[in-house]
């Protein structure tokens, strides 16, 4: 009937989108395959620490570790999918995954490991794009794909610098897919999670708060759609900060994720207010130096990348 020959067209359109996509990740996973011996900044280092630190530790130690300068500061979420990773790490070297004897271990096979769960991990990504993409007639699912598969800019940031935003981006879009699909329970939830791996896109979360309050919570069931979606969201941050409450951490976890000391530039850079407040203070120490006054200050330190507590000359 009509109903099967839909149903038949939307399978053939699906396998098509598919097809197009698998194609596209295959041609940018061989990209990042030649990419695997170029440059790599101190972000691997960063996250071979914390897969030791996740394997080497007991979870009440995570937030308070302090053998390395890279001190752990992602939600604790992110910590898990470390230690989830640690799981392989100890197999491919157990060095990688030793606390003190691996800092600033960076064989081969480190860097190869670790570039190849960055690309595994963008299958995530993949994923969320697809679901936000399905719809769309194939030219501009071809064009959406072209513009996030083969991105330069999370290339550059992913695969040659090292970090795992392409994971983490599709975490985001299958919550706008849910979100796109009608569920918004769903897209809310996810979110979420997403907020208890990378606590940076709390940007998006007063977007996310209205639309889900003026369309999710309303009609005649409102009230109970608001306590579900509330209760279900509660739910998501006790399974990832509740341990650490448990352990009576929850300072020492939130002075990690929101170091006020360092005025946030070190994790929030330009798109805070910080990052102007920081400027303004080194502008000033500049005029007043020019004029000949004797002003000390710190070289670059409040963007130099490293953990530690800074003061300002006159801000």
């Amino acid at each position: 009937g009509a109903g099967d020959m839909a149903m038949a067209e939307r399978r053939r359109r699906d396998l098509g989108s598919q097809e197009l996509l698998l194609g596209m990740a295959a041609v940018a996973t061989c990209v990042k395959l030649l990419l695997v011996p170029s440059y790599h900044s101190t972000d691997l280092e960063v996250h071979r620490h914390w897969l030791a630190l996740t394997h080497s530790l007991p979870l009440k130690d995570w937030y308070f570790d302090e053998t390395s300068p890279w001190t752990l500061d992602y939600p604790p979420f992110f910590a898990w999918f470390q230690r989830f990773l640690a799981l392989f790490a100890q197999w491919v070297d157990p060095r990688m995954v030793d606390l003190v004897n691996g800092l600033n271990y960076a064989s081969d096979t480190v860097v190869l490991f670790q570039r190849a769960t960055v690309m595994v991990a963008d299958g995530v990504l993949y994923w969320g794009l697809w679901r936000c993409c399905r719809k769309m007639p194939l030219n501009r699912q071809r064009l959406a794909y072209m513009m996030v598969v083969l991105s330069p800019g999370l290339i550059i940031v992913d695969h040659i610098h090292f970090q795992y935003n392409g994971f983490l981006l599709g975490i985001l879009l299958i919550s706008l897919s849910f979100l796109e699909d009608g569920n918004d329970f769903m897209g809310g939830v996810v979110f979420a999670v997403l907020l208890c791996f990378k606590h940076l896109f709390a940007v998006a979360a007063p977007v996310y708060f209205v639309y889900l309050f003026r369309h999710y919570c309303r009609g005649p069931y409102r009230i109970r759609r608001f306590v579900t979606l509330g209760v279900s969201v509660a739910v998501v941050v006790i399974l990832a900060f509740g341990p650490f409450a448990y352990y009576g951490q929850m300072s020492q976890v939130l002075k990690r994720l929101f170091p006020f000391g360092r005025g946030l530039c070190h994790a929030y850079w330009a798109p805070n207010i910080w990052a102007l407040y920081n400027t303004a203070d080194k502008v000033i120490s500049l005029l007043l130096q020019n004029l000949g006054f004797q002003i000390e200050t710190e070289l670059a330190s409040m963007t130099s990348g490293l953990v530690g507590d800074f003061s300002r000359s006159h801000l």
